[in-house]
């Protein structure tokens, strides 16, 4: 629900338009019950530097899940239990949208190379670095030993 979207025309949904007797009034609410929304931490407004409420559209359709939740019998405890789930699998599959364009492009990347094949060798620290085929690992100034790995031995 963190997530941000323009409609067309310019309209954010997280914009904080609504005051609150506009925000109850299109939830369908008392504007006493957004109040004590925003005291358990259910639906969290943004505020002016006096401290008034300014609810955005995005704010609004929770409100409106709140109520629906709760007059299907769901406690309010259950419900910031389930909004709590909501965000956290919102930001596991931001999570997983990163890492498969992560893996999209290394596997672009990869078959892009020249053959395919990876070489290692030994850093100056003793670390492993990946070198392109054809190309002489870095030399250490300290060291002129080389280590040659046969792995059918």
């Amino acid at each position: 629900m963190a997530r941000r979207s323009a409609r067309p025309g310019g309209h954010d949904d997280d914009a904080p338009v609504f005051v609150i007797s506009v925000a109850a009034e299109l939830a369908g609410m008392h504007a006493q019950t957004l109040r004590q929304y925003d005291r358990l931490g259910l639906v969290s407004p943004s505020r002016t530097r006096g401290g008034g409420r300014r609810y955005s559209t995005r704010d609004v359709a929770l409100l409106r899940e709140v109520q629906r939740l709760s007059q299907e019998g769901v406690s309010l405890t259950g419900i910031q239990r389930i909004l709590d789930l909501e965000n956290h699998v919102s930001a596991l599959r931001s999570r997983v949208d990163e890492l498969t364009a992560e893996l999209t492009t290394a596997r672009a990347a990869l078959a892009a190379g020249a053959s395919g094949s990876r070489v290692f060798a030994v850093g100056p620290r003793g670390e492993v670095v990946a070198v392109r085929p054809g190309q002489r690992p870095p030399r250490t100034p300290a060291s002129q030993a080389l280590v040659v790995w046969r792995p059918d031995r």
